[in-house]
């Protein structure tokens, strides 16, 4: 398998990843491949602080609620969207 293709492998699976909801082997095959792949380990630690910046906005986000529809909506990140609008 090439780098490119692992590449494409570890991107298919990002979200189970970061997770923590992947099978423990290929979890650490992943961890492997981004111990030697700059652009995948930049991009793991673009979602994990996007994840974090959306998750402390979420409480304290005073823009318009469908400003915030759209900007979770367009994240995918509608299920966050949902649970932090019922608190």
């Amino acid at each position: 398998m090439t780098r490119s293709d692992t590449c494409k492998n570890f991107l298919a699976s990002i979200s189970e990843y970061m997770d923590g909801e992947l099978d423990p082997e290929l979890c650490a095959e992943l961890d492997r491949h981004l111990a030697g792949c700059d652009d995948c380990q930049v991009m793991v630690d673009t979602l994990r602080k996007t994840i974090y910046l959306v998750h402390a906005a979420s409480d304290s986000c005073d823009c318009p609620e469908d400003v915030r529809q759209r900007l979770f909506h367009k994240l995918d990140l509608d299920e966050f969207l949902n649970n932090s609008s019922s608190g």
